[in-house]
């Protein structure tokens, strides 16, 4: 299965590319903490290392023995793994659910780095996002001139037109997804091109395409809306780079076109899954824009800033976006996030891993409704946006993904295809 592949193979050469990380940054460590720091590098290595090894030999997965605030929640789930074993043994890596697996890893490489002052705050993953953005700057360039051109005469635009953009940005956030660095192990996955100017030739490969409802909501909600009474879209983040500018430039139009007053972004408290968007990553986005010496890149970045001094945009992190629970759980596990996530008007959810958290991972017939795969979380009316990158997909029409899979029977995990799937959550 896809999930053996990725075990297998792209978990151990991520953790590789950790290693290799932390050793070439040991003369830096060495500068800013003197002996302290090498140890403390030794230290994280040692440990990535150890990890690698019982990845590769299939050992059990062992309790966390660390002290921070969410070990004692993944030990638990950890215990419900074991009795679901059905007294198989220990749950191990080849013999275990791949999204937890998975997760799993990533929690122990935080662990290798916060149980190592005075590295503790080193992101392994940084330098593979800020390539990315780099590498991606003529799309960067293009999606920014676009959006402020567009700025220019938004107040002429008719509804069919302002439609017409929303669809346009919803896209390019849509396809945005494509760049991901888990999911080609941590190499090079920038977008190189104009993503506008394809749009057309894609539509075929978006298999869900609930834009028009979402449209539907967004404009009854404006007209719904009091001055007491704002509307409020969340956005669950997935990757920084391209992805994280095109999700900014898509709120934004929701801000000036008057569809949406307020907008948070939600996104994970420790580095994550190679390129998921952390505080860091985010500011040090608006500050890489505001400082661009390109003309709209920098005034877009000069203009989120504002949006975030002024309230507008609220950036906020949850430790259960690294957990790995399923998010039917989240009532139960954190109904603080539930229920902020209850007063929004539409939450959106970028991204393969928040698919498959959405629907449990699970090997679902293609035609089962997307609102019964969620398994009873519906905080809010919310939306998918995700390229397929595994192998779970719910809410097609009969007989459509097989169709797909007789001519590409990789179809699930390309990145190939794309959803824009809605939830009314009633």
């Amino acid at each position: 299965s896809f999930a053996y592949f990725t075990v297998k193979d792209r978990l151990p050469q991520i953790l590789t590319k950790a290693i290799d990380t932390l050793h070439r940054h040991k003369n830096e460590f060495f500068e800013e903490h003197g002996e302290k720091g090498v140890e403390a590098e030794k230290r994280a290595i040692s440990f990535l290392s150890k990890l690698r090894n019982e990845l590769q030999t299939d050992k059990p997965v062992t309790p966390l023995e660390d002290e921070l605030p969410d070990a004692a929640l993944w030990n638990q789930y950890l215990d419900c793994q074991r009795n679901l074993s059905n007294g198989n043994g220990e749950p191990s890596w080849f013999q275990s659910p791949w999204l937890f697996v998975e997760c799993y890893m990533y929690r122990r490489v935080h662990a290798a780095l916060a149980q190592n002052p005075p590295i503790g705050n080193f992101d392994v993953f940084r330098e593979g996002k800020a390539q990315n953005f780099f590498e991606s700057q003529e799309a960067i360039i293009a999606l920014c001139t676009y959006f402020q051109e567009l700025l220019k005469n938004i107040k002429d635009l008719d509804e069919k037109q302002l439609q017409g953009e929303l669809f346009k940005l919803l896209q390019v956030s849509l396809w945005g997804n494509k760049c991901d660095l888990s999911f080609s192990g941590g190499e090079e996955s920038s977008q190189k091109s104009s993503p506008l100017q394809c749009l057309e030739e894609m539509v075929p490969y978006i298999i869900v395409n609930d834009m028009e409802k979402l449209w539907s909501l967004l404009t009854n909600a404006k007209k719904g809306s009091t001055d007491k009474c704002s509307v409020r879209v969340d956005i669950i983040l997935d990757n920084a780079g391209f992805e994280l500018v095109s999700d900014l430039v898509l709120t934004d139009f929701l801000l000036t076109s008057k569809l949406a007053d307020e907008v948070r972004f939600h996104g994970k408290s420790i580095p994550w899954y190679v390129s998921d968007t952390t505080k860091n990553d985010f500011n040090w986005t608006i500050k890489q824009l505001q400082s661009a010496n390109h003309m709209w890149m920098s005034k877009c970045g000069i203009s989120w800033e504002g949006n975030l001094k002024k309230g507008v945009w609220v950036y906020q992190d949850h430790m259960f976006w690294t957990l790995p629970h399923d998010y039917s759980s989240m009532a139960e596990v954190a109904p603080d996030l539930y229920a902020d996530l209850q007063k929004s008007n539409l939450v959106l959810f970028k991204g393969d891993l928040n698919y498959r958290k959405l629907t449990g991972d699970r090997k679902w017939e293609y035609t089962v409704p997307f609102h019964q795969a969620l398994n009873k979380f519906h905080p809010a009316p919310l939306c998918s946006l995700r390229t397929l990158k595994s192998d779970t997909q719910v809410g097609l029409k009969p007989g459509q993904g097989e169709q797909i899979q007789a001519s590409e029977p990789e179809w699930m995990v390309s990145g190939k295809y794309g959803i824009v799937q809605f939830d009314a959550a009633l």
